[in-house]
């Protein structure tokens, strides 16, 4: 699975903060079952590179499978030891980026103004996370985007459901990071999978109308 797949079949990225590696395999099952194809362990979980092992021996290569809350470009090596395929961190770290992209991996770091955007673009970056996007906005998206490349997909992360999806698309929004609203810390793999296909819904709907 390479990102223009994800791109194309679902742009929905499962952050899964505080996955553990026993629950990872159901709660990626249960994920794929309902559309997702790509997902993200950010490094802050309980043994995050034990959890995308579990997910990438789960679900082979039929996902884009990574981790998030990248902050040193060590960990960079350390993801693609576990199988991920994916980089993606809460800032514009240059050394990060090029460490992602040095070892063939995808690199999504956050922007939160232009000057972050436009270095991230220059470093190498293959996509962008808006973030926090509740405080930029669907309206500071839509700025953003006037001038952002018209290719380069970004993803609003942070306080984005069902409800607020539809605002964002029409901003510009490629596609989306969702977190708390799809799974929590203990959160069992079935109601995971109940919220993701609520949320896959929402957001099939909202680009519809986009």
């Amino acid at each position: 699975m390479t990102f223009e797949d994800v791109l194309q079949e679902l742009p929905l990225i499962a952050i899964l903060r505080g996955l553990t590696p026993v629950e990872a395999g159901p709660v990626a099952r249960a994920l794929f079952a309902c559309g997702f194809r790509c997902l993200e362990v950010p490094l802050n979980s309980p043994e995050p590179f034990a959890s995308i092992r579990a997910i990438v021996d789960t679900l082979g290569d039929t996902a884009l499978v990574g981790a998030g809350t990248v902050l040193h470009p060590d960990d960079v090596q350390r993801v693609k030891d576990a199988g991920g395929q994916i980089v993606i961190s809460p800032n514009c770290n240059i050394e990060v980026i090029r460490a992602t992209k040095a070892l063939g991996l995808v690199s999504l770091p956050a922007f939160f103004t232009p000057s972050e955007a436009f270095a991230a673009i220059e470093a190498g970056a293959d996509g962008l996370k808006l973030f926090p996007a509740e405080v930029a906005g669907p309206q500071g998206l839509k700025a953003m985007r006037a001038v952002l490349p018209k290719a380069m997909p970004v993803f609003p992360v942070g306080g984005v459901d069902a409800e607020t999806m539809a605002a964002y698309c029409a901003a510009g929004a490629r596609g989306f990071g969702i977190g708390s609203s799809l799974y929590a810390p203990g959160r069992s793999a079935e109601d995971t999978g109940a919220r993701g296909r609520a949320l896959v819904t929402a957001f099939r709907a909202a680009r519809a109308t986009a």
